[in-house]
């Protein structure tokens, strides 16, 4: 015990003296003390995601929930024209995120998107892995409609006001798709 806290005390006064003659400014994301078992213990703070990653990121997980909820359509739905959809989302979707993965990745410094579906889409995809039939159905056709509607929202305001050039030009080029996408989605009938 004695030796971990001598080690504890070296360790303290070694960050005292090297912060000695130096000017402390405040750094965006540096870190935070967050007490843990009595000790102060250090953990970084979570980085916040500048607009062209929460794009990215939205698009990727938009293009994974369409991939997600169509294979159940292909699965689960009664009805040969939601599959027919289901099996143009997943192509067009699959598509759509390696193109998204390539344009990001022109970006500087690279962008990664992170496949991770919102809670929402997780909860959604969930919902409609308990259903079967027309009632799958139904709740397929209101989540794609819904989807798409919001996809196209982030996809005219990034291509209207994004930073990255190579990720505006996949927004802008997705746009009309989008809306084919949608206007399909809305002529499906349960």
């Amino acid at each position: 015990m004695k030796t971990q806290t001598s080690i504890f005390a070296i360790a303290l006064a070694a960050l005292a003296l090297g912060g000695c003659g130096k000017k402390s400014e405040p750094v965006p994301n540096e870190t935070v003390a967050a007490p843990t078992n009595g000790l102060n213990a250090v953990e970084s703070a979570p980085v916040p995601e500048n607009a062209d990653q929460a794009f990215a990121n939205a698009a990727a997980a938009s293009d994974m929930f369409e991939v997600e909820s169509s294979r159940l359509a292909e699965i689960n739905s009664q009805s040969a024209s939601v599959k027919k959809f289901a099996e143009a989302m997943i192509k067009a979707h699959t598509d759509s995120t390696a193109e998204l993965t390539e344009a990001a990745g022109k970006a500087t410094p690279a962008i990664v998107p992170k496949l991770l579906l919102t809670p929402e889409q997780q909860q959604a995809l969930d919902s409609l892995k308990d259903k079967k039939g027309a009632d799958f159905d139904a709740a397929y056709i209101a989540a794609q409609r819904k989807g798409h509607e919001e996809t196209l929202d982030k996809l005219k305001a990034y291509a209207e006001n994004g930073e990255v050039p190579a990720l505006k030009a996949f927004a802008a080029k997705l746009v009309p798709v989008v809306t084919e996408h949608l206007n399909m989605a809305k002529a499906l009938k349960s």
